[in-house]
This record gives structure tokens, C-alpha cells and sequence, in this order.
């Protein structure tokens, strides 16, 4: 087990000796990282991990982007940083071995199957059906904006096992194999013209109990465990300084604004300055709280990093097309309807992130939700009135 930086250094030399990044497939690149405990340093040795701190995580993370090795995250990034983790808490040593190290090395794509549309921010409210068949489960429903699920090989999913007790109680998990009959996957289309959400229909799909995550009625639990990952994954990274938007932002103001020195310009560099500042103390925060962070469900710190993570996204975006003048009102026709095969959180082009920014107050829990979730347990906050706490959900009035 290493728990030092001094071994997880001696592990990466090894790694990168052996396996040399620029002329190594990727996937045998992954398992051989996954083999050596790199993968998720943080998980139990055995399972892609050292038994090190989520801090040792975050070295070897920073240790390996500067050798530009394949990104498992940039892979499969739904599998990465929100199923991995949630199968780590509840799966079994079966589900366990069975599933980690091909997710990670890309092999198996994964999706998350949670919304639908009854059921966005209040998850619970879901009415895709589970039924028990001897040892076989029936899952019959519909999801929706389900993220690369026509890449995907399998699903974390939850339906609704028993609709005779109040709907936290009555929801169990499962891993779903995509490819299953009875599976499909319909493109929804974004304002960029890609495609990386799906509606998904379940038409009597049979899972063996073994892919159930967690006991029975105790999907609720695991559904926490996925969401709160998420929060962390979409909003709690730590980048390089200076990149991302705030850097395509800096780019573009040294390319048309530098030569500038008319009153306008220097109210626009202080806009951009301001931004820098912001972008830069989410930055560190975010670092600060991956130090402290334990293992497991994350706390609300990653409803705190993905509220602003979300809300900083957009307003930077918006700056770039800003900087760019009339130019940033030009949407390219060089962005067709097409079904990308991983999820396009920037998109390279200003004007094409300005636009698909826009769902980061939405994905991974709108911003009301996170700012609920914030004032009740950061807060202390009295929570919003829920008068369908303690009914049977098959008795809660519906649209």
C-alpha cells in the first residue's frame, strides 16, 4: 500500500517507463494504471486503488496530466466519477471485480439512468417499474437526458420496486446492460446540434438479481451516493491555472483587445480581470476541499463547488462571446446534428460553449436544488415543506 508521494512516484516512473504514453493504446495503457493502483488511488487496493486519501488521488491526477497520458475521465466520464465511485460504496465483491477495471480502461462505456419526465429535480418521484421475477427483475419505463447512453454498455439504474410505501422507500438500483432486449436509446438533440443526451424506453427488460446495486427498497441510498459524486465530478475538479474558459477568455482579449487604451477597453480588461479572480478563488477552493475530502459519499461541498462551478461557466462563456464582438454572434454551420462519443463540456468554439453552457444550471441537479441542499445542510436552513414524505407513492396525486 503506498501512501506517500514519494511511492505513488516510483509507481507512475514505473508506469510510464514501461507503458510510454505516446506509443501506448490507450486501453492497454488504462489497465496497466488501473493493475498498478493509479486508477482511483483513494479506492482499496485490488480495485484500481492504493487504500491512499482522496489528497493522494489528487497527486497522482496532477502528476499524470503532466505526462499527458489517455484520460479515463475524458473516456467515459459518466463511468469515471459518478458509477465507479457509487459501485466501490454498494456493489459486491462479484459486481466489484467484474465491472472497475474495464470501465476505467473505456472498454464498457457507462450512462446514468435517474430522470424522467415526471421525475427531473425531484428524482424520488420516479415511476420506471421493477418487478421481481423469480430471480430476474422486469424493469418497464422511460428516462431521459441520459448522457452518451448510445455509446454506453451499461446503465446505473433505479426503479420503482414498491409503490406501497413513500417514494425514498421504495426505489431499487441496478447495473443494466444497455445492449439488453428491449433497450432503446433515442438522441435528443441540443442547441449546439449534438446529441450527447438521450431518452431512453425499458419495455420489459429482464436484469438478473445479481445486477441488483444494494438491497432491495435501498436505491434511494445509492442514488445519493451517484448524485453527490457527480456534484464533485462536474464541479469539483482543479485545473490548471489559467485554463479552461478563463484562459480561452485571456487568449481572445491579448488577440483583439490589448492594443486598445479607449475607456471601453479598460472597463472590459477590468470585467476580465474580475472573472480571472473568481475562476481562480473556484479553483483553490475546490483544491482545499479535494485535500479534506473523505472517502465515500461526499458532503454538500459538492453542491457548493457545482453551484459555482455552473453559475462561472456561464458567465465566462458569456464574456468570451462578449470579447469576440459581432464575431461572437456568428453560429458557425459547421456544427451539424450529430451524436457525440463523449460528453462536449466545452466544444472548443466560444460560441458553441457559450450555448451548451447553458445546461450546467441543469445537469447534475438544477441550481434551486443545489442551493436547497446548501441552505439545509450547510445553513441549517428549515427545509422546503414536503407533504408526500410519509405517503405510499402510488398515492401521491400526479399530473
Amino acid at each position: 500500500m503506498a501512501t506517500s508521494e514519494a511511492e505513488i512516484d516510483q509507481l507512475i516512473d514505473g508506469l510510464v517507463a514501461e507503458f510510454p504514453p505516446a506509443s501506448t493504446d490507450p486501453v492497454t495503457f488504462l489497465g496497466a494504471q488501473f493493475d498498478r493502483g493509479l486508477a482511483w488511488a483513494h479506492f482499496p487496493v485490488g480495485l484500481g486503488g492504493l487504500g491512499a486519501s482522496p489528497a493522494e488521488q489528487l497527486y497522482v491526477l496532477r502528476r499524470l496530466s503532466k505526462l499527458r497520458v489517455p484520460s479515463a475521465a475524458g473516456r467515459n466520464v459518466i463511468g469515471y466519477g459518478m458509477c465507479a465511485p457509487t459501485i466501490v460504496a454498494h456493489g459486491t465483491d462479484e459486481q466489484k471485480q467484474r465491472f472497475l477495471r474495464p470501465l476505467f480502461t473505456g472498454e464498457e462505456i457507462w450512462c446514468q439512468l435517474f430522470s424522467e419526465p415526471g421525475a427531473g429535480s425531484d428524482v424520488a418521484a420516479l415511476a420506471t417499474r421493477a418487478m421481481l421475477d423469480g430471480d430476474e427483475w422486469i424493469v418497464t419505463g422511460q428516462k431521459v437526458w441520459t448522457t452518451l447512453a448510445h455509446e454506453a454498455s451499461y446503465g446505473l439504474l433505479i426503479a420503482r420496486s414498491n409503490p406501497d410505501v413513500p417514494k425514498h422507500k421504495g426505489i431499487t438500483a441496478f447495473l443494466v446492460d444497455m445492449h439488453a432486449p428491449g433497450v432503446e436509446v433515442l438522441p435528443l438533440y441540443q442547441a449546439t446540434g449534438e446529441a450527447e443526451f438521450n431518452e431512453c424506453f425499458f419495455n420489459e427488460v429482464r436484469i438478473p438479481d445479481n445486477r441488483r446495486l444494494g438491497g432491495v427498497g435501498e436505491g434511494w441510498g445509492v442514488s445519493i451516493t451517484t448524485l453527490m459524486n457527480e456534484r464533485v465530478s462536474i464541479g469539483g475538479t482543479v485545473p490548471p491555472r489559467g485554463s479552461g474558459l478563463i484562459g480561452e477568455a485571456v487568449k481572445i482579449w491579448k488577440k483583439s483587445w490589448t492594443a486598445r487604451t479607449d475607456a471601453h477597453a479598460m472597463a472590459v480588461r477590468s470585467e476580465l480581470m474580475q472573472a480571472w479572480v473568481r475562476n481562480e478563488v473556484g479553483r483553490l477552493t475546490n483544491w482545499r476541499a479535494n485535500d479534506l475530502r473523505k472517502a465515500g459519499t461526499p458532503g454538500p461541498e459538492g453542491s457548493v463547488a457545482k453551484l459555482a462551478f455552473a453559475e462561472e461557466n456561464q458567465r465566462t462563456s458569456e464574456l468570451c462571446v462578449n470579447l469576440m464582438g459581432s464575431e461572437g454572434m456568428l453560429y458557425p454551420s459547421r456544427f451539424p446534428q450529430v451524436r457525440p462519443t463523449e460528453s462536449a463540456m466545452t466544444g472548443g468554439d466560444m460560441r458553441k460553449a457559450f450555448i451548451r453552457m447553458r445546461a450546467n444550471s441543469i445537469e447534475g441537479g438544477t441550481s434551486e436544488v443545489m442551493r436547497n441542499i446548501i441552505g439545509e445542510r450547510v445553513l441549517g436552513l428549515a427545509g422546503e415543506p414536503r407533504n408526500d414524505k410519509d405517503v405510499a407513492w402510488k398515492d401521491v396525486p400526479r399530473s
